[in-house]
């Protein structure tokens, strides 16, 4: 049966016939005969990466294989999420050892986007933790595959977008722990020259992500408030959070009720949220210990916060560059300055050192930005695509909904070796979604 489906930035909105399943047969079943099809979690990829004309939603299939509290290794069917996950591990001494910035998020689409976290420089990404997982190629066989055995087609799914088959099964490893408790520093820095010397400054840092301010101009111009986090031991609780030091945090939520109207995202609008939140910080540096939920995940507290941009939706933006081009930072953010196309959620992070076959992380400096879908805006985008890819750049597939083919195979140089494996693992072309048949790594299917 069809469906209206659109992932987190409500665009695009396209029909699909979505096929749910609890038992693994199910699939063994399903798959071979199916044709045009996409792996789906729980929609909380930016775009049309996991948009198809038929859609293999994992989230029911989403059971604890095992977990080895001993020695932290976690195994699990593809469609649990990773808040399900933390309630199992945190209390026994363990966490995620990379999370992105929300917990809403299956661990087949972690892998499948090879989500990167604060922690990237220091931890890697996702696919570094990944010890084995199974994949169902599209003529129905399973496959096991980990760093050396089929290796091939372990680097092609971390980061692939689910192009080269239905990951069904992930093994992977945990970050030791104390508490649940995050040693938190937040700076506030008065440009983003001192935001970027502050970065340097603190790179001891397990933990490290900001906030920018992309409207304002003159000396404050690239303004922002720095975070810094540890996982804090129990001697550095207070009284109260000792007598149970790995707590969950309680569950306070709240729902975005509605679409705001499109007029009320305006450059007015961002510019009095981005002075009240960079005023929130009455001093310059604040010191303290919070639970990991409001340091790893501010936004999942509001349900439905994707409604705040209106019906139209919006896209996100993603990009990296090598650490030797700052200028190119500097030059990027002036344009989105210039044309007034400043982001509530601008969050800038460093990547380490990473070569992977299609994941998105390399070693550098990566801004992600919301902008709400407007007249002009995808020209504003390709403007920027421009620039880059003239700083040696790239853009994250997994928040994209409008990148042109020349754009994804400028950046990504180890593309081919990509495409190759795909082919060879899905020769039929069974695979594919609106983002694949758009960037030219899948042929739309002509029935």
């Amino acid at each position: 049966m069809k469906k209206e489906i659109a992932n987190w930035g409500n665009y695009p909105v396209m029909k699909s016939d979505e096929h749910s399943f609890t038992y693994l047969q199910d699939m063994l079943d399903y798959v071979p005969s199916a044709d045009g099809w996409i792996a789906r979690g729980n929609g909380r990829c930016y775009g049309d990466a996991s948009l198809s004309p038929n859609t293999i939603n994992t989230t029911k299939f989403d059971k604890i294989l095992s977990f080895d509290a001993e020695k932290g290794v976690f195994e699990c069917q593809s469609g649990i999420m990773l808040d399900r996950v933390l309630e199992v591990i945190v209390p026994k001494g363990w966490f995620l050892p990379v999370t992105p910035g929300t917990k809403f998020i299956t661990v087949g689409g972690a892998v499948a986007s090879d989500v990167h976290g604060k922690n990237h420089h220091v931890d890697g990404s996702f696919s570094h933790h990944i010890m084995e997982m199974d994949i169902l190629l599209s003529d129905g066989a399973l496959l096991t595959c980990t760093p050396d055995e089929h290796a091939d087609l372990f680097e092609a799914t971390c980061g692939g977008m689910g192009l080269t088959g239905l990951i069904t099964r992930v093994k992977f490893d945990l970050k030791k722990i104390e508490t649940s408790y995050i040693r938190q520093k937040q700076i506030k820095a008065d440009n983003l020259e001192e935001m970027l010397r502050l970065f340097d400054e603190y790179s001891h840092f397990t933990y490290s992500v900001a906030w920018i301010d992309c409207l304002k101009k003159g000396e404050h111009f690239g303004r922002g408030i720095l975070m810094f986090g540890e996982h804090a031991t129990v001697a550095e609780l207070n009284d109260r959070q000792k007598q149970d030091p790995l707590r969950l945090p309680a569950k306070k939520q709240i729902s975005f009720p509605f679409n705001l109207p499109s007029w009320a995202l305006n450059k007015l609008t961002v510019k009095a949220f981005n002075r009240v939140y960079y005023a929130k910080n009455m001093r310059k540096v604040i010191d303290n210990v919070v639970n990991y939920e409001p340091f790893f995940y501010p936004l999942d507290v509001v349900l439905h916060w994707n409604r705040g941009y209106g019906k139209k939706g919006f896209v996100q933006y993603q990009f990296v560059l090598p650490p030797d081009r700052k200028d190119g930072l500097i030059s990027i953010m002036k344009r989105i300055n210039e044309r007034g196309m400043g982001s509530f959620l601008s969050v800038f992070k460093l990547f380490g050192k990473q070569d992977s076959m299609i994941g998105f992380p390399m070693e550098g400096y990566t801004l992600a930005l919301d902008f709400p879908i407007r007249d002009g805006l995808f020209e504003f985008m390709n403007e920027l695509d421009e620039m880059v890819l003239q700083y040696g750049g790239r853009i994250y597939m997994s928040k994209d909904a409008r990148m042109q083919p020349g754009t994804l195979q400028a950046g990504y140089k180890r593309l081919p070796q990509f495409l190759s494996v795909i082919r060879k693992y899905d020769p039929q072309g069974r695979i594919r979604s609106v983002q694949s048949d758009r960037l030219l790594l899948t042929k739309p299917s002509t029935n």
